[in-house]
């Protein structure tokens, strides 16, 4: 069993006992983190809802705020807060998950940001909290750096749901 699984595990384990659920609105990740939670043999339980979301428009249909977007750019900390607190309110899920950045690939459609740079927000809707997290793209491959954001997020989401 791989480490990323293990540690995916005690998430879903944690979300269970604390009867709490969550719900994931990615994008460079391309449904990586709703992928590596649903392996866990029943995180129906706690999982409510997944979205990839690589364009600006569905990102807005699913309650991004445009503003946030032609503000800060869809690459910017404030739009994965953004995409985190959107896609828990729509599925009324107690943790959302924002995911956003580029894994050292230029995005013809959003000149702007760094090409390597992934900005990853977890929103605890009970205690109206973020936590935010970077990720510099360091493999030249993208399923290495989907795993390493996995194992980032994962490890995260133990932590928080321990205190």
């Amino acid at each position: 069993m791989g480490e990323i699984l293990i540690i995916m595990i005690k998430v879903v384990e944690l979300l269970k006992e604390k009867n709490k659920s969550i719900a994931v609105m990615e994008s460079c990740t391309g449904g990586a983190i709703s992928n590596a939670i649903t392996n866990v043999e029943g995180a129906s339980a706690i999982f409510c809802f997944g979205a990839v979301t690589y364009s600006n428009e569905y990102k807005i249909k699913l309650g991004v705020p445009k503003e946030i977007i032609d503000k800060f750019t869809v690459y910017s900390l404030q739009t994965a807060q953004a995409m985190a607190l959107a896609i828990s309110n729509y599925a009324n899920a107690n943790f959302g998950i924002g995911i956003t950045g580029k894994l050292k690939k230029m995005d013809i459609n959003n000149l702007f940001g760094d090409d390597d740079l992934t900005y990853i927000s977890i929103y605890d809707k009970i205690n109206n909290i973020y936590y935010n997290l970077q990720y510099k793209a360091i493999f030249d491959n993208r399923i290495d750096n989907k795993k390493e954001i996995i194992n980032i997020v994962s490890k995260k989401m133990v932590q928080v749901l321990s205190n």
